[in-house]
């Protein structure tokens, strides 16, 4: 159970149900999140999330929307956030992601924790060729 629960549609003041209705309008849905539904406590932090949201995971900019959501699986899965883990799975299995690329992705993923940790571990040095200048 979230620390504050849920705010419902209902429930909403003004301000939550404008940020409620936005999100439903943008991913085309009659529900919301229970993410968003639990910063329905928070109307100033409501707005502020789903404002970026909705601007860095948009379709538009450089990286397109399957590449972002692979993206956000693989930091959620370091960060250990399994409802953000399950959550840009299935968008990303609906933006065209495979099995095998799942697959793939957390093979990447754990690599680089691993490579990471070793680094960190023995204090590595950067190369002169890696750095940009």
């Amino acid at each position: 159970m979230a620390t504050l629960g849920f705010v419902e549609y209902a429930d909403a003041t003004a301000d939550v149900k404008a940020v409620y209705e936005d999100i439903m309008a943008t991913r085309k849905t009659d529900r919301v999140n229970n993410f968003w539904k639990a910063l329905g406590h928070d109307p100033v932090t409501l707005r502020r999330t789903w404002a970026s949201v909705k601007e860095i995971m948009g379709p538009g900019g450089a990286l397109d929307p399957l590449v972002k959501e692979m993206i956000y699986v693989a930091v959620s899965a370091t960060n250990g956030c399994g409802y953000c883990i399950t959550s840009h799975t299935a968008a990303a299995r609906k933006g065209g992601m495979t099995d095998a690329m799942f697959a793939e992705l957390m093979a990447v993923v754990g690599m680089a924790n691993e490579t990471n940790r070793l680094v960190n571990g023995y204090q590595v040095e950067i190369d002169e060729q890696f750095l940009t200048k």
